[in-house]
C-alpha cells in the first residue's frame, strides 16, 4: 500500500452530492461533477491491503480491490483501469448502481468506516474513458460459431461482450426499442445518466456484437426458430414479472406498478415524451414497497412536482449500526440508509404524515378507496408487529391520487411465450431451472441473471453474464479460458 497509515490518518469522505434544491430541478446525476477526483487518491490510501481481503468474497465479481486501490493512490490510472476491467465489464454501472457489498466486507469496517470502494471504482472507470483506456477489443479471429443472447440488461450485455471477444458471432435481441433493459427504463437518469450506457453499447458494436431492438423472442421471432438458427442461446431476460398487492380497491385507476411508471419518466428524459401520462405533478403519491425501486419512484415523483410523497415499508425501521449477533461482519447488514431520494424527501418535507425521510416503517396496506369515477383517492394502512400482524388501533388513511407498487419481481415474464415455445423447465418460485453449467433442460440453451437466479443486484447480474459466457464458450469449443466468477448456485455471504 502507498500509505501504510492512511486508514489511521485519513477519515472517510464520500463523493459529495449536489444541493437538494438544485438537483431536484433537473434529471442530472445527483453528485457534484468533478468533486470526486480531488479526494479519491487519499481515499484509496485508506485501503489496508489486507492479508485476506474479504472485499473479494463480498463481491461476486471477485474485483481486485486492494490492487486498484493501491494503483489509484499512486495515480496510475492505466494500470488501475486494467485491473478493474479484468473482472468487471461495466464498472461505471456498478460504481453508480451497486449497493457495495464489498464495503460491508471491508476489513476496516470491523470498527471504522469502510474504504469508499464504490467511489474509487467509478473514479477509475470514468477516468479510463476520459484518458482513452477503454478502446474496443474485437477478437483476432472468428470461431465460426453463433450465439443469440435474449435480453440487453447487465447480464445479457456482459455475456455478449465476453462471447464476442472470444471470437463468436453474437446477436442480442431486445424487446424494447432501446437497449439496456432495466438500466434504460427502470433506473432513473439521476442515478445513472444514459450516456454511460450508450458509450458501452457503441464499444460493443465496434467489437462486433449485433443488436436487434423491438424484437420480442417468442412473439416477433419464434423461440424454437431462434434455437435452430444459432449454435447456442442465452436467456437473460431478467425477472420482470412484478409482484401484485391483493387488497380491495386494487382495480382503481391510479394504482400502478412501479415498472409501469418509471419507464415513462425515462422516456421523457430520452426526449420521446414531453410529459409522462402518469406524471405525479400536483398529486398526493404513496409508494408501497421499501426497496430500491421504491426509492427510485420517490426521487422521480419529487422531480415531477408531486404535492406529497409517502413511502411504505412493511419492515420495522432498522438501526444505524450492524447487529453483530444477527448479521456479523462481513455479511451485508440491513441498516438504516439515507439514499439521495430520501435525503431530498427529508429536506423538502414531502411527507408530513410520515417520518422525516418520507418513509413509514412497519406499515401494511389494507385497502384503497376511490371517487365516483373509479379513481383512487386514499390508501388505508395499519401498523404491523415483527410478525407482520396488524397492531390494533393503528389504522390510518393517507391521501392518494397515485399509488405506485414497488413490491419486487418473482421471475421472467411469461407473456411472450418464450418459455413455452422452448419447453423450458421452471423452478417452483417462477425462475428458469438450470444445471451446474448454467444449461437448461434444452440442449444449447442457457439461462442467466435474474431470469434464473431471481431478483438480485447488478453486480450479481454482471457476474452471471461473465459466468454463462464461459459456460457457452466451453459448450461451443470444448474448453474455455473465459473467467467464471460464480456458479449458478452461489449466493451472497450469510450467517
Amino acid at each position: 500500500m502507498a500509505d501504510p497509515k492512511g486508514f489511521m490518518t485519513t477519515p472517510r469522505q464520500d463523493w459529495p452530492r449536489r444541493p437538494v434544491e438544485e438537483r431536484v430541478r433537473d434529471w442530472d446525476e445527483v453528485y457534484v461533477p468533478g468533486a470526486l477526483l480531488p479526494i479519491i487518491t487519499e481515499q484509496a490510501d485508506r485501503c489496508m491491503d489486507c492479508g485476506i481481503p474479504f472485499c473479494h468474497d463480498a463481491c461476486p465479481l471477485g474485483n481486485l480491490i486492494p490492487e486498484w486501490n493501491d494503483l489509484v493512490s499512486r495515480e496510475d490510472w492505466r494500470q488501475a483501469a486494467d485491473r478493474l476491467h479484468a473482472t468487471n465489464n461495466f464498472p461505471e454501472f456498478t460504481g453508480r448502481l451497486c449497493p457495495a457489498p464489498c464495503e460491508a466486507g471491508c476489513v476496516l469496517a470491523i470498527n471504522q468506516p469502510a474504504v469508499t470502494i464504490k467511489n474509487v471504482e467509478v473514479a477509475v472507470a470514468d477516468r479510463a474513458w476520459e484518458l482513452g483506456f477503454t478502446p474496443p477489443r474485437p477478437p483476432d479471429r472468428l470461431s465460426g460459431r453463433t450465439v443469440a443472447v435474449i435480453g440487453s440488461g447487465p447480464t445479457g450485455l456482459a455475456a455478449a461482450q465476453q462471447l464476442t471477444r472470444a471470437g463468436h458471432t453474437v446477436a442480442v435481441f431486445e424487446k424494447d426499442d432501446r437497449l439496456g433493459g432495466l438500466m434504460r427504463y427502470g433506473i432513473p437518469e439521476f442515478k445513472m445518466e444514459k450516456r454511460h450506457l450508450e458509450r458501452r453499447i457503441e464499444q460493443m458494436r465496434a467489437e462486433g456484437t449485433k443488436f436487434r431492438t423491438s424484437t420480442a423472442v417468442g412473439r416477433d421471432v419464434g423461440a424454437a426458430e431462434l434455437r435452430t438458427r444459432y449454435d447456442a442461446v442465452v436467456i437473460a431476460t431478467g425477472a420482470t414479472a412484478w409482484r401484485e398487492l391483493d387488497v380491495p380497491g386494487r382495480e382503481l385507476a391510479g394504482v400502478q406498478q412501479a415498472m409501469e411508471y418509471l419507464p415513462l419518466a425515462n422516456r421523457v428524459c430520452e426526449g420521446e415524451l414531453a410529459v409522462s401520462p402518469m406524471s405525479a405533478a400536483g398529486k398526493h403519491v404513496v409508494i408501497v414497497g421499501g426497496g430500491d425501486t421504491g426509492a427510485d419512484c420517490l426521487g422521480t415523483t419529487v422531480r415531477e412536482g408531486a404535492a406529497s410523497v409517502t413511502q411504505l415499508d412493511i419492515y420495522a425501521q432498522p438501526g444505524g449500526e450492524r447487529d453483530e449477533d444477527v448479521e456479523p461482519w462481513p455479511t451485508y447488514p440491513k441498516i438504516y440508509r439515507l439514499s439521495a431520494a430520501h435525503e431530498e424527501a427529508r429536506d423538502l418535507e414531502t411527507a408530513p404524515a410520515a417520518n422525516a425521510d418520507a418513509r413509514l416503517f412497519a406499515a401494511s396496506t389494507l385497502r384503497f378507496t376511490g371517487d365516483e369515477d373509479g379513481h383512487v383517492r386514499s390508501l388505508h394502512l395499519v401498523e404491523v408487529d415483527e410478525a407482520r400482524r396488524p397492531v390494533e388501533g393503528t389504522e390510518r388513511t393517507l391521501p392518494a391520487d397515485l399509488v405506485l407498487l414497488a413490491l419486487g419481481f418473482s421471475g421472467p415474464d411469461r407473456g411472450d411465450g418464450l418459455v413455452e415455445q422452448l419447453g423450458l423447465e421452471m423452478e417452483p418460485r417462477g425462475t428458469i431451472a438450470r444445471d451446474a453449467g448454467f444449461g437448461t433442460n434444452v440442449p444449447g440453451v442457457f439461462a442467466a441473471g435474474d431470469a434464473a437466479r431471481g431478483q438480485s443486484l447488478i453486480v450479481w447480474a454482471i457476474a452471471e453474464g461473465r459466468s454463462v459466457a464461459a459456460a457457452v464458450d466451453g459448450y461451443l469449443t470444448g474448453t474455455s479460458q473465459l473467467p467464471a466468477p460464480i456458479g449458478p448456485y452461489d449466493r451472497p455471504m450469510a450467517v
